[in-house]
């Protein structure tokens, strides 16, 4: 046996009339008159699919492109298809419609309706359309009639408790009911007259009015596990930097990412200072080295995560600050949120106060400081507002530090579906009080499933030596996960039953309340006392 699927040819007709006749015996054997099928063909050849098995042709799916806004989601057969004219083809509309699929009852063991459904959505994806949208017969529907509204036949269709031969293959294959539609084809006893109108989404659509400057799915990443080490002056440290980002631009990277603290071995001149001081007055060069890590992403045409350095506010309130430097020229600013035991008892530092994901023309990130992400709390808050990589900038000096953050951060990938970079510093730096020793394998980490490594790591670094880890990632397997995964956790949340919420201070009484995830935050200091 050999079977093909491919685009309907004029020569088929005789075929296709007698599948036809076949498949609608049970509504008067109705089939389309040769020259609709021709004038259809000459009209849109593309979107004409079949399947011929051992050079006959026994199953068929025909389709036109329209511009949905000019029907809307009440509208007939005879409508759509302009009278059966197919008048209503338009070449530049956004969405596929199909208007006819049959499988000759013989070959229907052989499951030949998928093979027409994945190469209309195929098509759809290379014209980049919304979707594919499509009137569906529910012929089950007339032994139930007397017992349920159409509305709960559907519903027990879609939980397995009838079988309609139309509407459950159409479910199994991810499309989804938008809505019943009345009359929709006259003489359709079976169905009483009733149909759905189905909806499968094309996640791979990009709204050309709205693209964004950078549309590749695939994104280069260039993170630097760091080599601490003791820096003449202040401009052999910004040579060090640079030589990374003329390294990863060269390789046309889209993200630099730097580690958490990488900028500590300044605070040597400080080391005569109590730590508390010395922080504080590494702190001091903050600012000037976000903007020359700003002035770099823009000369080097790259996107950097500027690792983590600390920061003084207006206040005198010291944070563990991360920057995102665009290479558009824009920067944005995440403070750690959750400061550990040693950063209270050496620094005083105090946690930051915003959880929010950050628009890139990469995409939406999200960015953590190392203790950070053994909080699921803040993934799932991200993953919420759409982010699709976490960079997670660290600092550990044992394996056991590092192994929490390692472990942490490939469970955030998982449950989050979403990309995890996490970028650390290795090597030793001696007469820096509490940044003596430290221990790192930089890595990227996928979620777990077909689309990815077996082992759900991208790519990872060799343990404490300085290097460059540069590895591609495509953003599109995330879409493909989170709609057709073997396991979805996002999706399948008993939201019922839990939530994550974010809480924010009310002006006036300084309580907190709850408020959803998506609203505007206003800050909410975090109280630290040092020892």
């Amino acid at each position: 046996m050999h079977i093909q699927t491919r685009n309907l040819q004029k020569s088929d007709y005789p075929d296709l009339k007698e599948a036809m006749i076949e498949s609608y015996s049970g509504i008067g054997g109705d089939y389309w008159e040769k020259s609709k099928i021709h004038k259809l063909i000459g009209l849109f050849p593309e979107g004409q699919f079949c399947v011929e098995v051992d050079e006959k042709v026994v199953a068929v799916a025909l389709a036109i492109r329209i511009k949905y806004d000019d029907f809307g989601d009440n509208h007939t057969y005879y409508e759509i298809t302009g009278g059966y004219s197919f008048s209503t083809h338009d070449d530049e509309g956004d969405y596929l419609y199909g208007i006819e699929v049959f499988v000759h009852p013989g070959y229907r063991d052989l499951r030949l309706g998928r093979r027409l459904y994945d190469a209309r959505k195929e098509l759809c994806e290379q014209l980049n359309l919304k979707g594919i949208l499509a009137g569906g017969r529910i012929p089950n529907y007339a032994k139930f009639s007397n017992e349920m509204s159409p509305r709960e036949y559907i519903g027990k269709v879609r939980q397995k408790e009838i079988y309609d031969p139309t509407l459950s293959f159409q479910l199994s294959n991810d499309f989804h009911v938008k809505k019943v539609l009345r009359g929709y084809l006259p003489g359709d006893t079976e169905s009483k007259e009733f149909a759905t109108l189905l909806e499968w989404n094309n996640i791979y659509y990009v709204d050309e009015k709205k693209k964004k400057p950078h549309t590749d799915s695939i994104i280069r990443l260039g993170v630097v596990q760091w080599q601490m080490r003791h820096f003449p002056t202040l401009e052999s440290f910004y040579d060090q930097v640079k030589f990374f980002v003329d390294v990863v631009s060269d390789y046309k990277a889209d993200f630099l990412v730097l580690p958490e603290f990488f900028n500590t071995p300044l605070m040597v001149a400080f080391n005569d200072l109590p730590e508390p001081q010395a922080i504080r007055k590494l702190a001091e060069y903050t600012e000037g080295v976000r903007d020359r890590l700003a002035e770099l992403a823009i000369a080097y045409n790259v996107n950097i995560v500027g690792g983590s350095m600390p920061l003084v506010d207006d206040d005198g309130r010291l944070y563990n600050v991360a920057y995102l430097c665009r290479r558009d020229g824009s920067w944005e600013e995440y403070r750690k949120i959750h400061i550990t035991p040693n950063e209270v008892k050496h620094y005083g530092m105090v946690g930051g106060y915003e959880i929010k994901a950050f628009d890139t023309d990469c995409g939406r990130i999200g960015m953590v400081i190392c203790y950070d992400v053994e909080f699921p709390e803040l993934g799932r808050i991200l993953a919420d507002q759409g982010m699709q990589i976490l960079f997670v900038p660290f600092l550990t000096d044992t394996q056991n530090g590092y192994y929490r953050v390692r472990n942490c951060a490939q469970a955030r990938a998982i449950e989050n579906e979403c990309y995890v970079v996490i970028s650390g510093c290795v090597g030793n730096l001696p007469n820096v009080p509490n940044m003596d020793i430290n221990y790192a394998q930089s890595a990227v980490f996928t979620p777990s499933d077909f689309q990815f490594p077996n082992n759900a790591i991208k790519a990872e670094s060799t343990t404490n030596t300085e290097m460059v880890l540069i590895t591609d990632v495509d953003l599109s397997l995330l879409k493909e996960l989170h709609e057709y995964g073997s396991v979805q956790t996002l999706k399948d949340r008993r939201t019922d039953l839990y939530d994550v919420k974010v809480k924010k201070l009310t002006k006036k009484s300084g309580e907190r309340k709850e408020e959803p995830q998506n609203s505007p935050l206003a800050p909410v200091p975090v109280v630290v006392v040092a020892d």
